[in-house]
């Protein structure tokens, strides 16, 4: 064991040693897996929501898009007021089918609001996800509104 001539020399090498096992930024990804998964499925209903189609349904499309990104914005902040890094982001599915599309965005936009169910201790990130929450909800009934939508244009 080694021995220190002041208490602030050991210090400094045990801080030392346990940040040098630690990755650094770049390979940090953010531990809150929660914020994690309803990024990435938010992620996945906008490029699923991004897509051409009949006026009314665009129109509903748009509003689910502002919507899912207000969502994603709030979760940032809130991953930020958690102390995790707001700029990561999980790769999407490069290779999205886009048949039924819209109901899949739906599910993503429920799976995103389970995983954001989880307990929040820090007030502030409980805040921002609160206003997620709003945000997802639009976004649903957006979603569900073109769907309704694209059933009539298909009908006639």
């Amino acid at each position: 064991m080694y021995r220190f001539k002041t208490l602030g020399a050991a210090l400094v090498l045990m801080a030392a040693s346990a940040c040098a096992g630690a990755p650094g930024p770049a390979h940090a990804q953010p531990a809150h897996p929660a914020y994690l998964h309803a990024l990435s499925d938010l992620r996945l209903a906008r490029a699923m929501l991004d897509r051409p189609a009949e006026y009314n349904v665009v129109r509903d499309q748009f509003a689910a898009i502002d919507h899912v990104n207000g969502a994603i914005g709030e979760i940032r902040h809130a991953s930020y007021d958690d102390g995790k890094d707001p700029r990561w982001n999980p790769p999407i599915d490069a290779t999205i089918d886009h048949r039924g599309r819209l109901t899949r965005a739906l599910d993503l936009i429920a799976s995103a609001e389970r995983d954001l169910r989880s307990e929040e201790d820090n007030p502030d990130a409980a805040r921002w996800r609160n206003v997620a929450f709003h945000h997802l909800e639009e976004a649903r009934h957006a979603v569900e509104h073109a769907i309704t939508d694209k059933r009539i244009d298909e009908r006639y």
